[in-house]
């Protein structure tokens, strides 16, 4: 492994490949390695092989960890390090583990095939963890080889460790090192998503991607989900992929940071990386996701403390938070641009729209709430939803959403 050495965070990717739902033994693991201080992508059970790859390029991660107890290892490890080194990519090495699934012969077959490492049922988590940190660990640095997302994603790293030195947060980084040219951009209309944690903020999300997807079979989107660092060790579980089904497909951009120490809701990072997607020209829509808020919180600066990092806000709440006097505390539901109402299955939902609308109305400025399942598939509420984010992005920038519609506004 390369010799230098980050002073940020190690970035993994954990998944369980397809046709296997044993997944009690990665979460194990994902929590020892977010206790050593490890930045963990949890991309799920049942997995393919492409996804698994996207994610692993995408996120720019140190290594990928496979967790495989339905015997098909050697042909899936083979498959993951295949697809990584014909991309482009194969400095991104592998390792995993299945109990007493994966046999000594087994590990020399697949290390022959490019898997990097096989750890067997009873070694020592103290062990594995020493080993992982001392053999993955290295600096990112600019590297002219990559291309598209890969290029993208390791810009965005760049400006994660210029926002993290010698272990400090640097809050007044806001612009990257890494960040590739500006270029003639697309006009991206970037939204800001909030909301207390558990509202469904992920799985909304992934269905308003959905919606793009089929309104706009040539666009491009952009995903930047923030999840919080446990403050003991500085590691942290990033788990937001697992909701995302629709990142799968190649027009979607996904990309998870964690605070790293950052108390606004976002990482110190996040308006580097809201810049390198615009300027990237790649994409038309971009969604940011905050950690879960509290009551006196502004992510996105939208009360003026200082530039708004977006163009407009949805803030999301599900029907149990607490009563009418903890949600006339809620600061966002004064400014922002729209404001849903999610898990509207919940029995709880039909007062909550009530009190909700009736805090909306006495702000003045006419907002909408709009009422979710994100839960379930096509879903009215997140079409009308999503329309009336593809009503703001075209009356804000006109030439945006609608560009790529197969039919009137999207």
């Amino acid at each position: 492994m390369a010799a230098a050495k980050s002073t940020t965070p190690l970035r993994i990717l954990t998944a369980v490949p397809v046709c296997d739902g044993h997944d009690s033994a990665v979460t194990t693991i994902n929590i020892e390695l977010a206790r050593h201080g490890i930045e963990v992508i949890y991309l799920g059970y049942h997995q393919a092989a492409a996804a698994i790859v996207r994610a692993a390029i995408q996120e720019d991660v140190n290594v990928v960890g496979l967790s495989s107890y339905n015997g098909g290892h050697i042909v899936f490890f083979k498959e993951i390090a295949d697809q990584l080194k014909k991309s482009g990519n194969g400095d991104i090495p592998v390792f995993g583990g299945g109990g007493g699934t994966i046999t000594h012969a087994d590990e020399r077959v697949m290390k022959r095939q490019g898997t990097d490492r096989i750890y067997f049922a009873g070694t020592p988590l103290k062990q594995m963890m020493a080993e992982i940190k001392r053999d993955y660990a290295r600096a990112a640095k600019p590297n002219p080889k990559f291309k598209g997302d890969r290029a993208l994603a390791r810009a965005i790293t760049i400006a994660e460790e210029s926002s993290f030195v010698g272990g400090a947060l640097r809050p007044d980084t806001n612009k990257s090192r890494g960040k590739p040219a500006p270029t003639l951009a697309k006009n991206s209309f970037v939204v800001g998503v909030a909301g207390p944690g558990g509202a469904g903020k992920s799985t909304l999300i992934d269905e308003l991607t959905s919606r793009f997807l089929r309104k706009n079979p040539t666009g491009r989107i952009a995903l930047l989900a923030n999840d919080p660092s446990h403050p003991d060790s500085g590691g942290a579980i990033l788990g937001d992929r697992v909701s995302a089904i629709y990142a799968q497909d190649d027009r979607v951009f996904f990309r998870s940071l964690a605070t790293r120490g950052s108390l606004t809701g976002l990482s110190a990072a996040a308006p580097a990386a809201i810049d390198i997607l615009k300027n990237s020209g790649e994409f038309d829509l971009i969604f940011v996701e905050s950690v879960g808020v509290g009551q006196e919180s502004d992510p996105f600066r939208i009360f003026g403390q200082g530039p708004a990092l977006v163009d407009a806000t949805l803030f999301v709440l599900a029907p149990y938070y607490g009563g009418l006097i903890q949600l006339q505390k809620i600061a966002l539901l004064n400014g922002a641009d729209l404001v849903a109402l999610n898990k509207c299955d919940h029995p709880m939902a039909h007062t909550a729209k009530a009190e909700i609308q009736a805090r909306l109305n006495q702000n003045g400025k006419d907002q909408i709430l709009h009422t979710t399942t994100a839960a379930k598939h096509f879903d009215p509420g997140v079409d009308r939803l999503f329309s009336a984010i593809a009503t703001l992005a075209s009356t804000r920038h006109p030439s945006l959403v609608t560009r790529h519609s197969t039919g009137g506004a999207a």
